[in-house]
């Protein structure tokens, strides 16, 4: 049973921010203060502090006292492409540092200034560096989730070392928005009208083919990827993309689980200090992260 604070959250979520995010529509700068100013507190107890991982700056999050041999963790921060960073998502770094990772978040280069493929270029370079360090895991949110499967599948076209894991906190998976929950939750979803997030698609792939699996991961071969666990909201206009995304991941023999969480707003783990839900849904992520921690590496 959702808590009363889901309720109350997107309820502010729905009278606050979405009302804004329809406004700005098409503007960049609009967006990018929005999305500034609904920043939430940093978790206690964790020390971030700028680093680099293969060339492309970031920020690194740690519980003090973690074991030298603590999971690793890549994690590529949301924003809808053009807005965001390692410091607006550090409730979820953090939140994961909490658990027992150590955390890098690239700060990827952004569109409408750099369009597609440079912030799946930015996440490739971190991630050959950072998985040549080890064995890690992979995780992102919203257009972080997309950039984190879209890099799965380069890597395996490159040869590159793929994650153990990858955790998908509700990610955008399909450019060209067919999948169903687009119209029946339209006017459900607390945070975005479906018909302004066209926007936020054209300042990232500026003119590209939506149908490319590296920028639309759900259309590619998915045979071959590491176990992927989804977070999506049932109301949000982006559930059926993580939805499709693990059905069809299952049909090519990937081990894919997708839980759909009542009430919650779209990336409800940025609200951790206030949300249960949000609470359960990191500790889940990074259990499972864990858990595939040192199981045999997945095959590119």
């Amino acid at each position: 049973m959702p808590s009363l604070r889901a309720h109350v959250f997107d309820w502010i979520i729905r009278w606050q921010v979405k009302p804004k995010l329809a406004r700005a529509a098409g503007d960049v700068a609009a967006v990018r203060r929005i999305f500034d100013q609904a920043s939430f507190p940093d978790p206690p107890g964790i020390v971030f502090r700028e680093g680099s991982v293969g060339g492309i700056p970031g920020e690194w999050a740690e519980r003090p006292g973690l074991a030298p041999g603590a999971p690793r963790l890549l994690y590529l921060h949301g924003g809808g492409f053009v807005a965001c960073s390692p410091r607006t998502h550090r409730p979820v770094t953090g939140g994961f540092a909490m658990r027992g990772l150590r955390v890098f978040c690239p700060d990827y280069r952004l569109a409408p200034e750099h369009p597609f493929p440079a912030a799946l270029d930015d996440a490739a370079a971190a991630w050959s560096a950072f998985a040549a360090a080890g064995p890690a895991g992979l995780a992102g949110d919203s257009a972080g989730g997309n950039l984190a499967l879209a890099l799965m599948l380069r890597a395996r076209r490159d040869g590159l070392p793929l994650p153990r894991a990858a955790v998908l906190f509700s990610p955008s998976t399909d450019m060209a928005g067919e999948g169903e929950s687009m119209r029946t939750n339209a006017g459900r979803d607390a945070m975005f009208d479906p018909a302004k997030l066209q926007a936020l698609v054209d300042a990232y792939l500026a003119g590209h083919d939506p149908a490319d699996p590296l920028a639309s991961p759900l259309r590619g071969d998915l045979a071959g990827l590491p176990p992927l666990l989804f977070h999506v909201g049932a109301r949000e206009v982006l559930r059926d993309d993580s939805v499709r995304f693990a059905e069809k991941a299952k049909a090519a023999g990937v081990s894919a689980t997708v839980t759909v969480w009542p009430v919650v707003p779209h990336v409800w783990q940025l609200a951790q200090t206030f949300l249960p839900e949000a609470r359960r849904s990191l500790s889940e992520a990074a259990a499972f992260l864990k858990r595939h921690a040192t199981a045999p590496e997945a095959v590119p």
